[in-house]
């Protein structure tokens, strides 16, 4: 070293392509690995392109192909191809087990300003059901909690006539990963003619019943594909394929009656076409129904009518201007509407049932894209009461005695709705749906509660009879369900709230949760990711370092609580109570804590917990990260140079998950 130089670090302007050094740990199932190696091509100024690997001494291997691109006021995206090959145990043992999963990822966003009429975007994220639970990658823990993955690729064109024409093509993909099944619509088409007013000048108001006349042009059609999983991308997933047009023209007008009341009147008419239907019928050999698949261009028709009438009321307690509180303002939105739709017969046939010759009547258009034509007659009276609360408060802030009062919002919103069913016969009242939502402590504090109150009794079976509750010997309602959930978020710098949510983090990308309480992703590739902001340590006292610090503590907290009650049989169940935390806390001024935990109060058991320790070493940084137990058990330690030039510089062991193939 004293002749020798100890190192050689090229400084360029421009990126440059190179190895990506692998990092080297061991694991129960796999044995030893090299991780995160690979090769990265800097392409050109307007994309890149990085290619990964792992490799298991067990004969496991992972590869990933990563490509970023961008032009200046046109469009930017990125693209992640990913696959692995797990192996568990020894060929030959009785643990054995082989698992092949993939994961597709690709986001593409327009500039805004590149084309005003057009717009193409793409978010997707599809694959393996299982990806992320099999995955050894620590990027992917906090996805491995996540029950559906989900797509879109869509393009849409604004043509500037009059009226105006919209356009849109897309491709969508909906995928549970616990039932693996996937529901795709390759493509769905959308367009739609602007409002059009047939009795009113362009030039003119429109006022009145008749200039208020209004009516649209919609059109959309599918082609959509349910699979599942193991039959994704082969020829049979587009066996059962269904595919449909379907023409909507709304007709509606609003008025005003007694000056107060607003009045609004709407017909629908809808036209669906469908390439595939039905037809039942019985078979003598099997003495049995069948079905039978029937290919070519059918129709039906449906229409009805909705109408609504409604107000505003305007309700101020004052209490004095000398009082904390000033004044309690409240608003009453009542509204009542009246929904009609004919009985579709025409479009019902019957078939024999079974041998003994029972008759039963089914439509040609069951299980349709769109739906079915509907049988039942509706004739049904809905009534909604929505209030909001708000208070007036004297303003302590400032010595000013002209200073103007404080508005402060009480309830956001206290909703009561419910319907009558004019043409049943029975059990005419739909349950009361209740629910309310307000902000406290300067809006950090969200709450929302919910709740179904049936007014009808239950018998022995737990079905609804044509009883009211109270002439059952019961209250007025009962309750059939309720909710409560309560979101909290706060930080030590002014008691601002602190929402800790990064859109452009990988577990985000995976669809997982933006903010961490569910964790968060750890890139084994690159750790130079910080829990330091990157203007930190311009505010760093240099007398401060190393020690502890009684001065300051700057924290963010994040809370989360649900809670569902369930009594639709008389239960009286408690089906959901959890709470998660999550937070992020400065030991020192070089010093970083940061937890992701809570506790599932039915199942009585901690969730998912994460445990984030840094320390700012100036030109170096090191970390370590912990999941203690769960089926992410797994630790992590590095220390290494912040420069990306320098990032090569490092050391890092850790103990990946346990992953047990099923």
């Amino acid at each position: 070293p004293l002749v020798l130089p100890f190192g050689f670090f090229p400084m360029t302007d421009t990126a440059e392509s190179g190895f990506i050094v692998p990092t080297f740990g061991d694991n129960t199932r796999q044995g030893y690995f090299l991780q995160n190696g690979g090769y990265y091509f800097a392409l050109s100024d307007y994309y890149d392109l990085a290619i990964l690997g792992d490799y298991y001494t067990n004969g496991s291997y992972g590869l990933r192909f990563q490509s970023s691109y961008g032009l200046r006021y046109k469009f930017t995206g990125n693209m992640n191809l990913r696959f692995e090959n797990n192996l568990q145990s020894e060929r030959g043992f009785p643990d054995y087990a082989r698992s092949k999963q993939y994961n597709i990822q690709w986001s593409h966003n327009q500039d805004a300003k590149a084309n005003p009429n057009s717009r193409f975007s793409a978010s997707v994220n599809l694959g393996s059901s299982q990806y992320y639970r099999q995955s050894l990658n620590m990027n992917n823990v906090g996805a491995s909690l996540n029950n559906t993955m989900q797509s879109s690729v869509s393009y849409s064109k604004t043509f500037q006539t009059v009226p105006q024409v919209n356009l849109s093509l897309s491709a969508t993909h909906s995928q549970n990963t616990n039932t693996e099944k996937i529901n795709m619509t390759l493509p769905t088409l959308q367009a739609s003619v602007d409002r059009i007013f047939p009795f009113a000048p362009a030039d003119a108001p429109k006022k009145g019943i008749i200039k208020n006349i209004n009516l649209q042009y919609n059109l959309r059609g599918e082609n959509r594909v349910e699979t599942y999983d193991s039959l994704f991308f082969k020829p049979e997933m587009f066996r059962d394929a269904r595919s449909g047009l379907q023409h909507t023209i709304p007709l509606s007008t609003n008025f005003k009656v007694f000056k107060y009341f607003s009045v609004s009147a709407s017909t629908n008419y809808q036209e669906t076409w469908v390439m595939n239907t039905i037809r039942r019928e019985y078979n003598a050999d099997s003495a049995a129904a069948v079905i039978r698949d029937v290919k070519g261009f059918d129709a039906f028709r449906t229409y009805n009518f909705a109408s609504s009438i409604g107000t505003t009321i305007y309700g101020t307690f004052n209490f004095g201007q000398d009082k904390k509180i000033q004044a309690i303002r409240h608003v009453i939105r009542p509204s009542v509407s009246y929904s009609y739709a004919p009985s579709f017969d025409q479009y019902y046939d019957y078939y024999q049932y079974d041998a003994a010759g029972t008759i039963r009547q089914y439509t040609r258009f069951e299980s349709g894209l769109f739906g079915q034509p509907g049988q039942t007659y509706s004739s049904q009276v809905g009534i909604a009461v929505n209030n909001t609360f708000e208070a007036k408060v004297r303003n302590d802030d400032t010595d000013s005695a002209d200073a103007e009062p404080k508005k402060v919002m009480l309830l956001n919103n206290l909703n009561f709705s419910t319907s009558y069913n004019l043409a049943a016969d029975s059990l005419q009242w739909a349950p009361l749906r209740v629910s309310a939502g307000t902000n406290l402590f300067k809006e950090k504090m969200n709450i929302n509660f919910g709740a179904t109150l049936d007014p009808y009794a239950i018998n022995n079976a737990g079905n609804r009879i044509n009883t009211y509750n109270m002439d059952n010997g019961g209250s007025l309602f009962r309750m059939t369900s309720a909710n409560v959930t309560l979101n909290y978020s706060i930080t030590s710098e002014d008691g601002k709230s602190g929402d800790g949510e990064d859109k452009d983090s990988q577990t985000a990308k995976n669809g997982g949760r933006e903010d961490d309480l569910f964790g968060q992703a750890t890139d084994l590739s690159d750790r130079r990711k910080s829990m330091f902001d990157e203007d930190e340590d311009s505010t760093k006292e240099d007398k401060s370092e190393g020690g502890f610090f009684n001065a300051k503590l700057p924290w963010d907290l994040r809370f989360a609580y649900s809670l569902t009650y369930a009594n639709d049989r008389r239960e009286r169940k408690i089906v959901g109570n959890s709470i998660m935390v999550s937070g992020n806390l400065d030991i020192t001024p070089r010093w970083k804590m940061g937890f992701s935990s809570g506790y599932d109060f039915v199942l009585d058991g901690v969730t998912f917990t994460q445990l984030r320790f840094e320390r700012d070493l100036l030109s170096w940084r090191m970390d370590f990260n912990w999941i203690p137990f769960g089926d992410n058990t797994s630790w992590g330690f590095f220390i290494g140079i912040k420069s990306s030039v320098l990032s090569d510089i490092k050391w890092d062991k850790r103990r990946v998950p346990d992953r047990v193939i099923r």
